[in-house]
């Protein structure tokens, strides 16, 4: 038994890692055929649509992991059932009205983002949250049976099939790019769905029940995971849109560019908080606290550890990264050795993203990432507009420091109201 969990962690890893690996060599490609300005609208376009889909798409995946694992111990499979086909649907209709923002707001993005010509771009990409919606639910009938390598397999394939668009499309242009994209999407979101349909059918079947009971929850579950989500793309999507607004196309196309520390050090701690959601909240679940706190203890010491060692290298080799791999974009060195600071914080408390979907208290995430991103608004705009994308870098550490002092204070608190003892009146 032990040795097919461990099988499992390690396919896990190996496919997130190949995932990222493949999104990063996408990223190099297009940066390098497209040149700085068609790379600086192509990102900026991706920005927009990311931006959409996380804030207008309801966050179902929270809630069908929490109560999943509860309706699993307990055996309601009737509930089960009904839970996942309510969350498709509610998931759709997050993406139709995501692509539906978008295509309003493409006829005055020229005026926006002045002279940057990225209508035909946003017309381009308005379907990818559409197309992309699907997948997450069935990624997370996987996890309801453990199979996290699974998902990591799917993860890839899906990469792997956008690396083939960008690879076609980049020759022809911004738009051909972003439509591969998108037709990569539509055949990966095809496939995990098919495989999410088996996972959840290899439950026992049962007629779909009424979920009367649990219904309350559930709504202010995904009312408060959407909203805890919408206020995460302030930390992401969102930066590079407003540096867009308060600087040239250039200067995303260099963010995107700075933030390549992030994605890696996102990669390097995929597999272990996608394994941690997924144990953690099964534990949680059964009455394991203790169990769950001190697998956070073990992430944190040895993300830390990991840190003091990467950080210094790779704040020396910036510079020599970004001229072999960007040559054209060592413009962003500066930018991308203040967001490798930034990325490492990010990752010691990577674990704060599935923390609160464990505990069933997703807004935890909406006061740690709301703090964050009023910190982080202004900060873009002001140091945006005098520094550009160096300036936007300082402000994602500037929050990223905030959110991890934010969430120091609550993991100190939910562990005493979590495991210290009350006092009961004589």
């Amino acid at each position: 038994m032990r040795s097919r969990v461990l099988w499992r962690r390690s396919a896990t890893a190996a496919g997130l890692y190949a995932s990222v690996g493949l999104g990063i060599v996408g990223s190099i490609v297009a940066a390098n055929v497209l040149g700085k300005e068609k790379f600086g609208v192509f990102a900026l376009a991706m920005a927009v649509a990311g931006f959409f889909q996380i804030l207008l798409d309801l966050t179902v995946e929270d809630v069908l992991t929490k109560v999943g694992f509860r309706y699993v111990a307990a055996q309601e499979w009737g509930k089960l059932h009904r839970l996942f086909a309510v969350a498709a649907r509610l998931k759709l209709a997050g993406g139709a009205l995501a692509t539906l923002a978008i295509l309003v707001l493409a006829p005055f993005a020229d005026v926006i983002f002045d002279g940057y010509q990225i209508t035909a771009a946003l017309f381009a990409v308005a379907l990818l949250p559409l197309v992309q919606a699907p997948e997450n639910v069935a990624s997370t009938a996987l996890l309801l049976r453990s199979r996290y390598d699974i998902r990591g397999a799917y993860l890839t394939f899906a990469q792997g099939l956008r690396l083939a668009g960008i690879a076609i499309g980049v020759s022809f242009g911004v738009v051909p790019t972003i439509l591969g994209i998108v037709i990569a999407q539509v055949i990966a979101s095809t496939v995990v769905s098919w495989g999410g349909r088996r996972a959840l059918g290899r439950f026992p079947a049962a007629p779909q029940a009424p979920l009367t009971e649990d219904r309350r929850e559930i709504i202010d579950f995904v009312a408060r995971s959407s909203v805890a989500t919408g206020v995460v793309a302030g930390r992401t999507a969102l930066v590079p849109v407003l540096l867009g607004v308060v600087a040239p196309a250039a200067q995303v196309g260099l963010l995107r560019v700075a933030m390549t520390p992030q994605s890696g050090f996102a990669a390097a701690s995929a597999p272990v908080r996608l394994i941690l959601l997924t144990e953690q909240t099964r534990d949680w679940e059964h009455g394991s606290r203790e169990t769950v706190f001190a697998g956070l203890r073990r992430y944190m010491f040895w993300s830390t550890a990991l840190m003091i060692v990467a950080v210094p290298i790779f704040f020396a080799a910036m510079g020599w990264l970004i001229k072999l791999f960007f040559p054209a974009y060592t413009d962003a060195t500066d930018a991308a050795r203040v967001i490798l600071l930034a990325a490492a914080i990010q990752l010691i408390f990577g674990w704060a993203k599935s923390l609160p979907t464990t505990i069933g208290r997703p807004g935890l995430r909406i006061l740690a990432h709301g703090i964050e991103t009023i910190v982080l608004i202004p900060l873009v705009l002001i140091l945006g507009s005098r520094n550009g994308v160096t300036g936007a870098a300082f402000a994602i550490l500037a929050s990223s420091v905030v959110f991890a002092a934010v969430w120091v204070v609550l993991l100190v608190r939910l562990r005493r109201q979590t495991l210290e003892p009350r006092t009961q009146p004589a």
